[in-house]
């Protein structure tokens, strides 16, 4: 198809200069002794007929060979391996501004309206005539968009795989509807293949409710929540029975999955951010909305009764800037007024899903229970709108925005901890065929030399804004890299896997603390690209870490900040509170000042 063929393959990055880079990255984060150790080590590993050359010359190979030559390996290393739960853990969460409805009948209007969106998207999916995107001239890989759909996560004992059930024609027809832990099957196409309209799709949504009160019924959903291995075997067990299967398969071939949440507790309006937050990425709890979550798949997308709304996707499958056409999409779409006159066709019974559960189960459903809500008590989260500027005031400093944000969560971590740490930054790849991400990382030295200096009296106004300019500009010079495949993270990545793959020792370069403690993200960042007030949030990649996300709108900023109880050291609240410090004490710099009038 035309995606593919005008994007270009994903390049090897020459291999001395990855060690180099390497090196650089290295020195803000380690002593100069443990550096010159890890020095040695690293050019041992790049000498010439050494083993970086081999391994780098058999990830030339496989590029040749390959549609990607990382991208399999990274959803396998990074996602499909990892046994940690996806809820909290994996799936990043969006939630958006609350829509004008207060009570059940506008949620299930809502709803119709938002469930006709992205089945007007697929469509556009389907017969080719998604726009193709580009970024700086360039176009981009469209190849994630049909995978959005009737695509699912399923659990293994030792790594997970992901099924696509998802064809432009005679693909599943129905999505799943989840409410009071009950699932159902909504069909959302007419026989003749045509989407069913917002009112055709509304009536059906008032059936579902119909049959859905408010029972003792378990809440299948909280399974999917489990920690990975755990999930492989409790899905085995469930699977066994056929009833239980006919419904899973169905949850899993549905093109989306829709979540009408029920309400939840009044709560403080400065507080109420982060709190449906909390409800998009998990539920809430086991007594709240989590068991109307089915956490394998990849598009969820939570409705509640207040107006708030947002959705949670499943990350081996879906990115970032894909997910955000498929919303600015939808937002364009409900601005249009429901034109469509409803056939008087009579529809079908949507198809309540059944599930047999026989004293097993309901114990691994007793532990998923147990574990999620010490999951859910564990996280520690705060969103906040930074409301003194936004994109446009950076821009006049003739800065970039997101570097310059980077530059104020460094130091708002240094302030906190005294010291700063491993960051990543997510670049899309999305300008080469099958291309996922690469990490932007810092502290770099610039930026540490610029927070170093900034709470410092004995630097000069000056000197400060002159290392904050140096700051922002190698953070911008790091993100054209990665972006153009140069980055180092996933190219380290790859030559290790090549080695595993050969069967070799894991060499030193691997092995060594460096290596750890340069890929032992504490600060795990995103930026969302979308162009409405939209909050993501996901939890910290290390226990001892954070993540911060961050929407920038012209005069204003969201943020997200997430923590975990557990770590002693670590307080959402308090790097949240200091990160809106440090950026008003960046925009208070008298020099900053002059540099804008």
């Amino acid at each position: 198809s035309r995606a593919h063929s005008s994007v270009p393959p994903q390049p090897v990055p020459p291999l001395l200069q990855t060690l180099q880079r390497y090196l650089t990255a290295l020195e803000p984060l380690l002593p100069p002794d443990e550096l010159q150790h890890t020095r040695k080590i690293v050019q041992k590993f790049g000498c010439p007929g050494g083993l970086g050359e081999k391994l780098q010359r058999e990830l030339i190979k496989r590029a040749k060979h390959s549609h990607n030559w990382i991208s399999d390996w990274w959803v396998q290393w990074a996602y499909l391996e990892c046994r940690q739960p996806l809820a909290v853990h994996s799936n990043p969460a969006i939630s958006l501004p609350n829509r004008d409805f207060t009570d059940w009948r506008g949620q299930l209007v809502f709803a119709s309206k938002l469930i006709a969106g992205v089945l007007d998207f697929k469509a556009q999916v389907d017969s080719g005539k998604l726009a193709l995107e580009y970024m700086r001239g360039q176009p981009l890989c469209m190849e994630l968009f049909p995978q959005l759909f009737s695509s699912c996560r399923i659990p293994g004992p030792k790594h997970d795989h992901v099924v696509h059930y998802g064809r432009p024609r005679r693909g599943p027809a129905h999505i799943t509807v989840v409410r009071n832990y009950q699932f159902f099957q909504l069909d959302v196409y007419n026989s003749d293949g045509t989407p069913l309209t917002e009112s055709q799709i509304h009536a059906q949504l008032l059936r579902i409710r119909s049959q859905s009160w408010k029972t003792d019924k378990q809440p299948m959903g909280i399974l999917t929540s489990e920690h990975r291995h755990t999930w492989g075997q409790a899905y085995t067990r469930l699977l066994r029975d056929k009833i239980n299967k006919e419904s899973v398969r169905l949850i899993e071939k549905s093109i989306f999955t829709l979540c009408l949440d029920s309400p939840v507790m009044r709560i403080s309006d400065e507080k109420y951010s982060s709190r449906m937050a909390a409800q998009i990425l998990h539920g809430g709890g086991t007594f709240s909305n989590s068991g109307n979550r089915w956490f394998d798949k990849t598009l969820q997308f939570v409705v509640g009764e207040d107006g708030s709304w947002g959705l949670l996707y499943e990350h081996a499958t879906a990115e970032g800037p894909p997910i955000s056409t498929l919303l600015d999409h939808v937002l364009e779409y409900c601005k249009k007024p429901d034109r469509v006159r409803a056939p008087l066709i009579p529809l079908p019974m949507p198809k309540k899903l059944y599930f047999y559960i026989n004293s097993e189960i309901k114990w691994d459903l007793e532990m998923a229970k147990q574990n999620l809500d010490i999951l859910i008590n564990d996280l520690d989260i705060k969103c906040f709108n930074f409301q003194h500027f936004g994109k446009e005031f950076v821009k006049q400093l003739k800065l970039s925005p997101n570097s310059f944000i980077q530059v104020a969560i460094q130091l708002a971590y240094y302030r906190v901890h005294s010291e700063v740490c491993a960051a990543c930054d997510i670049a899309s790849l999305r300008m080469f065929r099958g291309g996922r991400t690469d990490y932007i990382r810092s502290p770099t030295n610039q930026m540490l030399s610029f927070i170093r200096a900034f709470d410092d009296d004995a630097v000069s106004r000056e000197a400060k804004v002159q290392l904050l300019r140096e700051a922002v500009d190698a953070y911008s010079i790091l993100t054209e890299q990665s972006l153009m495949g140069q980055g180092i993270d996933r190219h380290l990545l790859g030559l290790k896997l090549q080695a595993i793959e050969e069967g070799l020792s894991l060499p030193r370069i691997f092995m060594d603390t460096a290596y750890g403690l340069a890929t032992h993200w504490k600060l795990r960042t995103g930026q969302v690209p979308t162009n409405t007030d939209s909050v993501m949030c996901f939890g910290p990649l290390a226990p001892d870490g954070y993540a911060v996300c961050y929407n920038p709108q012209q005069d204003h900023v969201h943020f997200s900040v997430t923590a975990f109880n557990c770590c002693e050291e670590t307080n959402a609240e308090k790097l949240a509170l200091t990160l809106e410090r440090s950026l008003r004490d960046l925009q208070d710099h008298p020099q900053v000042k002059l540099l804008v009038s």
